[in-house]
């Protein structure tokens, strides 16, 4: 199966200007990546009260994200500023992606940043797919879930989407054990999790299972 990159953008953004930077994400930045050769999509988070947004473009292939690091970096720098916010940039590559169904307007994310010995790395694959994998998708609202790796600095992340806010409250109390169990039998850390409104949906990641 072959490997389906990433590049995630955190922007810490001044809270009132959310709204002026989801219309720019979606009229300039996408448009600008459609052009770019080997990208796929690209997804933003937000989470208003916070000011954190996660703007994640995916990639055909590893060359296909370098070669667009220079382009990126421009429409990075003007996103910024219609934020009115800082950036910090990671990049991935997507382990797992599985969908119940495409989300529409209103979904929700949870999305939890874990720490593992770079050794465990295929441990914890296996574990958040055979494992916790089949226990989210029984959450009642669950639309799909994907796993982002970067293997050199034993780095993970888990986003987890539901069709609503309601329903990703709802099974707030079983995701928090799945987590806990999956982290303990992987040997890992979780480093974050947060939720997020999924402001625009179009990663277009293959099913990876």
């Amino acid at each position: 199966m072959p490997i389906v990159f990433a590049r995630s953008t955190t922007i810490q953004a001044h809270p009132s200007y959310i709204d002026a930077g989801i219309k720019h994400v979606r009229d300039t930045v996408m448009p600008a990546l459609a052009d770019t050769e080997g990208c796929l999509g690209m997804s933003l988070l937000v989470d208003r009260d916070s000011g954190r947004c996660i703007a994640t473009s995916s990639w055909r292939d590893e060359e296909s994200l370098r070669a667009s690091e220079g382009p990126v970096l421009k429409l990075r720098d003007d996103a910024a500023k219609v934020f009115h916010g800082t950036t910090e940039v990671s990049r991935w590559d997507i382990a797992v992606m599985h969908r119940d169904h495409h989300s529409d307007r209103g979904a929700c994310c949870r999305v939890t940043w874990i720490k593992t010995e770079p050794a465990h790395m295929d441990r914890a694959v296996d574990v958040w797919k055979m494992a916790a994998l089949p226990k989210m998708e029984e959450l009642d609202g669950f639309c799909s879930a994907s796993l982002m790796l970067d293997h050199a600095a034993g780095r993970g992340v888990s986003s987890l989407t539901f069709d609503s806010a309601e329903a990703m409250e709802r099974n707030r109390d079983r995701i928090d054990r799945i987590r806990d169990e999956g982290v303990r039998e992987a040997n890992s850390e979780v480093l974050d999790t947060c939720e997020f409104e999924l402001a625009i949906a179009h990663l277009h990641v293959p099913e990876m299972a």
